[in-house]
């Protein structure tokens, strides 16, 4: 296609997804207002939608004045946050305002220097260069790296037009970071990917077990609304640190790091033998119970003590609380889901739900904690390593089946799933992989051993960076910056923890030439050629549809979903809702598993377990501590691209990288409070400012994931069956630094 050809196609594209815009503004890099706020959001009002941080999937109440938002509130009515916000969903709105916004294309020049460019331009570039890496090397030289942070409808286009449309064999999301282990012990356990609970379920426990979870700073609503619950539960926080969750409950067992899946064996061991098995739930509903049983039975009282750091007394009474519990819900998030063993530990979590017949009813649950505002959709729908709608690329029905709803011919669908990140990095590295396309992700920052990851994205031969901003890390290191609209600027839906499909509504105008990230999907649809294959994808809602169709017969169907409207009006709907259930509104919480059919084809859940392994990396006479990364505060979020953008959020959390350190190594080491010391891994060294406290036991350190320097101290290791990296264990050294030098 011509230059001048493909000026006047895409200048017709966005005409008709955007509105009026002449193709001369489409040339020109400049700043002005691309698209229209809807014609339903009336000048002045007020509208609902879902925030855009995390997976909690709180409504906020956005306060409109002639045409824009200026403001916005939790909504009272919204059944996931009733009227409550963190500090990052009342600055929601801010990060859009930000001075360093990406507002046009930017290409890399000959002198090594990113400059503006047009959309026509850029859109070559990209083509171009991709279709000869592409012809030289094959289409398996090509990937891309999706997100958890752009709407379904989005994440289903990019999937779709990169493995349908371009030929890539391989993509993945940053959804591997943070949910990957939850989806593989579920799948293996329940035969699906399929987190049973629903949010009421905290306020109708009487015990509650939170393992590696720190909800009141990663998921404060959630905390909130464990305060609700009127049965006075017993709240059991499984962590190393004593974090602010951990402070606040009624039990704290401070385990030694990656000693849980031997604690989690022992204790089953011990709810086993204290008679406390729900025989008829077990002989009914599941299988391999049996083996489990003399798995476990192995891991007795003076070994599971010796592993986890327990005393007897402490494991005893862990054992006789959850026992006691007439309705236990057993919660996890990135602590489990960030190990070398996170799976099997997952379905340790979930065996102990299983044997004590504590799921499908009100209060209980083996209950996962997503992360992302809409890795639940990557799980889905980002067609990355499940097939859309939560089908498999190996099964030839399910490709068919795909095939028909879209279309297309079944030869177009890749018979096998992508590879994981980590191995999409390392076939970069290996030169597999010439060229990547990163959407809404920076993994210049958040990936694994940093320095490594920067290494390996400055070989590729063509970096494509599509982002809301053109200074993080990964988009400083790219050829072809793409501006993308952001949160609040384009329509779609989101999917929470409990699986509720939330409405996103356009309430903002991207500035400059941004475009929200479905447009730059169809726009790069048209030049690559393909854009007939995508006719019918024409709006977020058009794909919503579509992805109605693929769900059908699944696990997750949303046919009973009418529109974006019914959606609006019931404050989202938890999936599964499908068409069969009529025409009633479903009811505003539901959990799964009521019935006690699983998703194996058999309808049971499986015991799954493993021997435990050793972490990869231990402590050493040179590396003596081990080194915890998490969340640092309620006010920052991942790699802080958005919160830093706030002053108020700046302002509620330290500005410069800290650790905490305990008494006694401080002691040791001569460290006093606030102090500038070196923290040095076999990977790299970074200063920071020393904090001396007791949250951290003697022989280990933290440090908050969020600040840019933190992950080049962490160490690769991956889960074997989720390929989910394991950030939260690495061993290090502290040093005092010369004042003078610091």
């Amino acid at each position: 296609m011509s230059a001048r050809t493909l000026a006047g196609a895409l200048g017709d594209l966005i005409h008709r997804q955007t509105g009026p815009l002449t193709r001369d503004l489409l040339r020109t890099p400049g700043h002005f207002g691309l698209g229209q706020v809807p014609a339903r959001l009336a000048p002045d009002q007020t509208t609902t939608m879902v925030c855009g941080y995390c997976s909690t999937g709180c409504g906020l109440t956005v306060h409109m004045k002639e045409g824009q938002a200026v403001n916005l509130s939790p909504s009272a009515a919204y059944p996931v946050n009733l009227g409550m916000a963190c500090p990052k969903g009342w600055e929601a709105l801010t990060p859009l305002r930000a001075p360093d916004r990406a507002t046009t294309p930017l290409l890399r020049n000959a002198r090594g220097k990113l400059e503006a460019v047009n959309w026509p331009e850029a859109l070559q570039a990209m083509v171009g260069r991709f279709k000869a890496i592409a012809g030289r090397h094959g289409p398996a030289s090509l990937a891309f790296l999706s997100t958890g942070q752009i709407p379904t409808e989005e994440m289903a286009l990019l999937g779709a037009l990169a493995k349908f449309g371009m030929g890539m064999l391989h993509g993945d999301g940053n959804t591997r970071q943070c949910m990957a282990t939850a989806v593989v012990a579920y799948k293996q356990s329940f035969g699906f990917d399929s987190p049973p609970y629903a949010y009421r379920d905290f306020e109708e426990s009487d015990v509650i077990v939170l393992i590696g979870a720190n909800l009141c700073i990663a998921h404060p609503i959630l905390w909130e609304r464990i305060c609700r619950n009127k049965n006075n539960p017993a709240i059991v926080v499984l962590d190393p640190r004593k974090t602010e969750t951990a402070a606040a409950a009624t039990h704290h067992f401070a385990l030694t790091p990656k000693s849980d899946l031997v604690l989690l064996y022992g204790l089953a061991n011990r709810l086993i033998r204290m008679g406390r098995v729900d025989r008829a739930f077990v002989d009914a509903h599941t299988n391999g119970f049996a083996d489990f049983e003399a798995h476990v039975a192995a891991f007795e009282t003076e070994q599971v003590c010796a592993a986890s750091g327990l005393t007897a007394a402490e494991l005893d009474t862990l054992a006789q609380v959850i026992a006691g519990g007439k309705r236990v819900s057993l919660w996890w998030t990135m602590g489990v889901n960030q190990s070398h063993e996170a799976t099997r530990v997952a379905q340790a979590i979930i065996n102990i739900a299983l044997l004590t017949g504590n799921i499908g009813r009100p209060g209980t649950g083996a209950n996962s904690i997503t992360g992302q505002c809409n890795a639940m959709g990557s799980r889905m729908f980002s067609n990355t390593t499940n097939l859309l709608g939560g089908h498999d690329f190996t099964l030839p029905e399910h490709r068919r089946k795909v095939a028909d709803v879209l279309g297309i011919a079944d030869e177009a669908i890749p018979q096998t799933a992508s590879a994981s990140y980590d191995q999409i990095l390392e076939k970069i590295l290996g030169g597999q992989i010439r060229g990547l396309w990163v959407i809404a992700t920076n993994p210049a920052h958040s990936w694994i051993n940093q320095s490594y990851a920067r290494d390996i994205l400055g070989r590729l031969d063509f970096l494509v960076v599509q982002d809301m901003y053109a200074t993080t890390e990964t988009a400083e290191q790219a050829h072809l910056l793409l501006p993308a609209a952001a949160w609040g600027e384009k329509d779609g839906t989101f999917i929470n923890s409990e699986r509720r499909v939330g409405l996103l509504k356009k309430v903002a105008r991207p500035p400059g030439l941004a475009l929200a990230d479905f447009h730059i999907f169809r726009l790069v649809a048209e030049a690559w050629g393909c854009g007939d294959m995508f006719s019918r994808w024409t709006s977020p809602e058009a794909v919503f549809n579509i992805l109605k169709d693929l769900s059908r017969g699944q696990p997750c169907d949303i046919t009973g979903i009418r529109d974006y409207q019914m959606l609006d009006r019931q404050g989202g709907i938890q999936w599964p809702f499908p068409a069969a259930a009529g025409p009633q509104a479903p009811a505003v919480e539901r959990r799964l598993f009521e019935d006690g059919v699983f998703f194996h084809k058999d309808g049971k859940a499986r015991f799954i377990f493993d021997a435990p392994r050793p972490p990869p990396e231990v402590p050493s006479r040179d590396f003596p501590l081990i080194l915890l990364t998490g969340r640092g505060s309620s006010s920052q979020w991942h790699t802080q691209t958005r919160t830093k953008k706030s002053p108020v959020l700046r302002r509620l959390a330290p500005a410069e990288i800290y650790l905490e350190l305990s008494p006694v190594d401080a002691r040791a080491l001569g460290i006093t409070m606030g102090e500038i010391v070196e923290v040095t891994s076999r990977r790299g060294s970074i200063r920071a400012r020393a904090f001396v406290t007791n949250i951290v036991k003697p022989g280990q350190i933290f440090i908050p994931m969020h600040y840019e320097k933190a992950n080049r101290l962490t160490f690769p290791a991956f889960d074997p069956h989720s390929r989910q990296p394991s950030y939260k264990y690495c061993a290090v050294r502290v040093a005092r630094v010369d004042p003078a030098m610091a």
